[in-house]
């Protein structure tokens, strides 16, 4: 991982596109969803299954609405920028759904170029917290 931090500090992040910053973002929380749930000791299909549903855009859709109002305002424009860029949707959520879901990989790939691990680690832990509730039925 030294590598990538030094590879980072190089980067100039307002010279990549939104979209690459938010590809950035979903490889991110697809490795931090793939971890936290190592913890469940489910058969590698069943880990797989539930790990695409948690980074699934209509779930980071939800889960940015509980997380928004912990952002700070520069995190709502990052968001924002994201969710704005020009993407295509998927079919297996809404318009609305796909580009917030980018708009939330914009603001953790950001946090990840910029090395702000900390924040990144707290806003990552709390949407995997808010999905897990809400796909138990604990909301």
């Amino acid at each position: 991982m030294k590598y990538l931090e030094d590879y980072c500090k190089n980067l100039d992040i307002r010279n990549l596109q939104t979209l690459s910053i938010a590809y950035i973002g979903d490889a991110y929380f697809h490795l931090f969803v793939r971890v936290r749930l190592l913890k469940y000791k489910y058969k590698v299909n069943d880990l797989h299954a539930l790990s695409a549903k948690i980074v699934s855009a209509v779930y980071q859709s939800k889960a940015y609405q509980e997380i928004e109002s912990i952002l700070t305002d520069e995190e709502k424009e990052i968001f924002k920028r994201g969710r704005n860029a020009k993407s295509r949707s998927t079919h297996s959520a809404t318009n609305t759904e796909y580009h917030n879901s980018t708009g939330f990989e914009t603001l953790l790939g950001t946090l990840y170029l910029t090395r702000k691990n900390e924040r990144l680690n707290e806003l990552a832990n709390a949407t995997f917290d808010i999905i897990i509730k809400e796909i138990n039925g604990d909301n």
